[in-house]
């Protein structure tokens, strides 16, 4: 939904997460900054870097093996609609290299905030919906690895979320 549901899941963890995040985020000063303090991943598309991805695929095995929580956005981008996009296919990589049971959370209360691409660019228009928003977030039970589908975890996600943006 925006910019900062990382960090608004971060928040709500008892545990640190590690998030894979897309390799130009790396890019903006503060939020370079802040990932790469909180050990985020850095993926990219095949058709842009298919070493980066490759090492983010590593590195995602090797922090699950070692029982640590990795965080993924499986549309691949934030949304410029505010409707969930399609999971893409990373999530499947991930649960057959490693199999691990997936936690699917749905965030809602960002869309329309400065953080959003609601009606533009995000970041441009401070108070567009005021200074406070109620923000949720919505953590499903457990899918078993072999279950971890796209298509099913996208179900859960919209079905956690609701109506709610």
């Amino acid at each position: 939904m925006s910019f900062v549901d990382a960090l608004v899941i971060l928040a709500a963890s008892p545990r640190p997460i590690r998030f894979v995040m897309d390799h130009s985020i790396f890019r903006i000063p503060v939020l370079s900054f802040v990932f790469r303090t909180g050990k985020a991943i850095p993926i990219a598309p095949a058709r842009e870097d298919p070493r980066l991805l490759d090492e983010a695929y590593e590195k995602i095995a090797a922090a699950l093996e070692a029982g640590e929580l990795v965080g993924i956005f499986p549309e691949g981008r934030i949304t410029d609609s505010g409707d969930i996009l399609p999971f893409k296919g990373g999530i499947r990589r991930i649960v057959e290299r490693t199999p691990v049971r997936v936690v699917p959370m749905a965030l809602s209360g960002l869309w329309g905030s400065f953080f959003s691409r609601k009606d533009g660019r995000a970041m441009t228009r401070p108070f567009r919906r005021g200074m406070f928003s109620r923000i949720v977030l919505t953590a499903g039970a457990p899918v078993e690895a072999a279950l971890a589908t796209p298509e099913a975890l996208q179900q859960r996600v919209v079905d956690l979320r609701g109506d709610r943006r």
